[in-house]
This record gives structure tokens, sequence and C-alpha cells, in this order.
């Protein structure tokens, strides 16, 4: 029977996030007939891997220092497969500027941005965000997932005061807010085959947004699938995931999440290299469109990292 360790929370933000995550997959893995281990991301974790010495390990982490290098580089060094994009990849997607300057290099559509640094006077550069991209803008911290610490001035507003509470996790990225669609697509690799699941559009209350708790809170959004596009622009969205999967040199899995205007151009935001698991996550849904049921989906995860 083959061991899997799964890995779970850790001093991210977004820790109980990643709990979740781990006991959907664990459970999901015990149904098709695997032996699992959660084991907690701490002080203790290199010693609990070395006695359990797993056949695979399943990085169910969410947020630094899971998702951006950090962990795939010790699980490298442990010498154990693991689950996921290895650690450049990793560690590419995690920081939202250098992501969207390996977009731009491979003509993928992104959006104009400034970055903007938590160790810098915020009242000077809150006045270069003013000057170069409006006061409409969407703040996003650098290495933070699931919409943590993001503000949206979509009618204008305070710059410096939204800087001052973004940047309490980090350096952040400035870009121009958008009006649009939320919309994501998953990518699965399997066998060297890049497999674009269905375009998802993410609907919440009105006058809302696709936030921390609209994401996992039950029934606070619905994903709609297919998206409620044209054809060729939920064709092109598909390859623009693809795209991105590949240039950011990624594995095993992705979700790429986009704008969409009502004039249908389309502008990638970023790609989450570990997405999320819990029950009312994305990329299980699109998974299983394109026939990957829950559990079906752990499995060739994980006898895809056991075959390296």
């Amino acid at each position: 029977m083959m061991h899997v360790a799964v890995l779970k929370g850790g001093p991210s933000a977004e820790a109980e996030v990643s709990r979740v995550s781990a006991q959907q997959v664990a459970q999901g893995l015990e149904r098709k007939g695997y032996q699992t281990t959660l084991v907690e991301l701490d002080e203790q974790c290199v010693n609990t891997l070395s006695s359990l010495s797993p056949d695979v390990v399943f990085p169910a982490l969410h947020g630094p220092p899971g998702e951006d290098g950090t962990v795939q580089g010790f699980l490298e060094i442990m010498g154990l497969p693991y689950v996921g994009s290895p650690v450049r990849g990793s560690a590419l997607a995690m920081d939202k500027a250098v992501a969207k300057l390996i977009f731009t290099q491979a003509q993928l559509p992104v959006l104009s941005d400034l970055v903007v640094s938590h160790q810098l006077p915020l009242a000077e550069q809150a006045r270069a965000v003013r000057d170069q991209l409006g006061d409409k803008v969407a703040i996003k911290p650098l290495s933070q997932g699931s919409a943590l610490g993001v503000k949206l001035l979509p009618a204008g507003g305070d710059i410096e005061q939204a800087l001052s509470e973004a940047t309490q996790f980090g350096d952040c990225l400035v870009e121009p807010f958008v009006e649009g669609l939320e919309i994501t697509a998953g990518v699965l690799e399997l066998d060297g085959e890049l497999i674009a699941h269905p375009v998802i559009e993410i609907e919440t209350a009105q006058d809302t947004w696709y936030d921390f708790d609209n994401r996992y809170k039950a029934g606070a959004s619905e994903h709609i699938i297919p998206a409620r596009l044209p054809a060729g622009t939920s064709q092109q969205i598909q390859d623009i995931a693809i795209r991105a999967h590949q240039a950011l040199g990624l594995r095993d899995l992705s979700r790429a999440d986009f704008i969409v205007t009502a004039s249908n151009d389309i502008y990638l935001l970023e790609v989450n290299t570990l997405p999320g698991m819990t029950p009312t996550s994305l990329y299980p849904d699109g998974a299983a469109h394109i026939g990957y049921a829950f559990d079906d989906l752990m499995d060739a995860l994980v006898q895809q990292a056991a075959k390296r």
C-alpha cells in the first residue's frame, strides 16, 4: 500500500484553509486505498517526514512558505517525490510581479502595474500610483493568496491608506481597477499532456467580489461552468492558462485567474500552483468536468509524483 504524507498548515496566513484542503486530500486518497498521514508544517516536520519515509508527499499548502518553493526545496533535499510544481516554478508564480514579467515576455495579456515597497514612504509611492495608474486601482500583496490583503478602489479613494493596509502583508502590486467578470481556468498536466479545464465564471452577491470570505463560506459564491462567454473567448482563456503554466515552468496542476471585460477583453491576473482542495474550491470543480472526480484526481496526481 502506497503511503502519502499530506502537508498542512504552517505559518502562512492561509494555514486554516490549508488544513481543510489537506483533510479533503487525505480522505480522497484513503478512499482510493492509500495510507495517508497528515503532517503539520512545523519545526518537527523534517523529523516527522524522515521517520515516516513516505512514498509521496502531497503539499496541500497555500501561501508562503509552502507554495513559494521553500517547501519544495527541502523535499528535493530529502529526496522525497511530491505533487506539484518544482522549486523554480513555485517561486516564480508566487511573486506576482515576477510572474507578470514572464507573462509579458510570453506575450500574454496583462494589465500595467507598479510595485510598492512596504519599506519606503507610502505617501510618495501613492502619488506615483495616482500619476501613472489613476486613482481607481487594485492593490495586491506580492506573495499572498486567497485574496488576503487585497484592496480594491473601484471608485477611487485614499490610495495611501489602502497601501498602508495592504503592505501589512509585505510589498504590493498595484494595477488599474478593471470592471469585468471574475474568471478562472485550471490546467491538469498528466504524462506530458496539458489539459485545460472548462472556463469557470465566479459569481458573488451584488456589489461584492471573490474575497477571502466568498471563497470559503459555503454558498457565498457560485461557480458557473461553463462561463457565460463566447466560445472563442473561452478558448482563448484556456490557451492562455496553458501558456502561462508552460512559461512559468509549472508541473502537475495550476489555476489561472482572469478578468474579462464586457467587450471580452481578457486580462491574466495570476497563476496558483497549489489550488485549494476545499469543498468550495474551484479547481476540483473544473477537474470534475474533464472526467476527474475528486478521488480520481488525487490518485492521478499522486501516481504521477510517484513516477518521479
